[in-house]
């Protein structure tokens, strides 16, 4: 049974990133004393990439050898394309050598080993992510993190889209995203409900109308926030514009 949502409300977004980078240690610590291991995905986005920057001067509460990092949604651009989630993911933290050791599974740019095939790249995540063996409990991911937009849109899920209906692979191509660019890759629904923890990053006046359907059970099509859920905690952080709704 998925995790009924729970909301914390802060002041501001930075405060709502310090108490999920907070929480996050300790989850990050609690697996792998468990399991031997920690997998978390990452989400970009203003509050996900600062979320990283919090963990700058924390780096020796967390065993980064047994941390495990994925992604739930990148650009299918360049490698070196400024926007893609990994290149600013490791600006931010991973290439910090206090943060060295970490295994970080990336998804292919449009320049890499699979050219422009933005199928064959998608295939080659979803291979990564199927062969994960699932713990005790089912879950294959302990934290997915994700952004939203003012729409609703979690990874490269936008509303009314055949990869937000996609109901068995784990991972699709998407390629006329409504935001640009329009090629992506991204994990789907299925993927983020198998996450021990599905944790909100979201802030500002716009994203209330979306909060309000996520946190309320919208229809997904619709909303696509609204059918992200962990199998532990899903946890909305929000600051008070975001959480105007509730």
């Amino acid at each position: 049974m998925p995790a009924s949502p729970s909301v914390e409300t802060h002041e501001s977004a930075a405060e709502l990133v310090t108490a999920a980078a907070d929480r996050l240690v300790g989850v990050i610590a609690d697996a792998q004393r468990e399991r031997g291991v920690a997998r978390v995905v990452l989400t970009g986005g203003s509050n996900g990439i600062a979320l990283l920057q919090a963990l700058v001067g924390r780096t020796d509460e967390i065993d980064f050898p047994a941390l495990h990092l994925y992604f739930g949604d990148d650009r299918f651009v360049p490698a070196d394309d400024a926007e893609r989630n990994v290149g600013q993911a490791r600006s931010a933290l991973l290439d910090d050598p206090d943060a060295s050791g970490a295994q970080i599974f990336e998804m292919a740019a449009s320049d890499g080993a699979f050219g422009d095939d933005i199928e064959a790249a998608a295939a080659d995540y979803r291979a990564t992510i199927d062969a994960l063996a699932p713990g005790p409990d089912g879950a294959v991911f302990d934290v997915h993190l994700l952004g939203m937009g003012g729409e609703g849109h979690i990874n490269s899920l936008f509303p009314h889209t055949p990869a937000v209906a996609e109901s068995t692979r784990s991972v699709v191509a998407v390629t006329d995203s409504p935001k640009p660019p329009p090629r992506r890759i991204t994990l789907t629904l299925p993927a983020v409900n198998s996450a021990r923890h599905v944790w909100f990053l979201v802030a500002g006046a716009d994203k209330a109308d979306a909060v309000a359907a996520g946190v309320r059970g919208a229809d997904p099509a619709d909303w696509p926030c609204a059918g992200a859920h962990g199998r532990t905690s899903t946890v909305w952080y929000l600051d008070r514009a975001a959480a105007a709704k509730l």
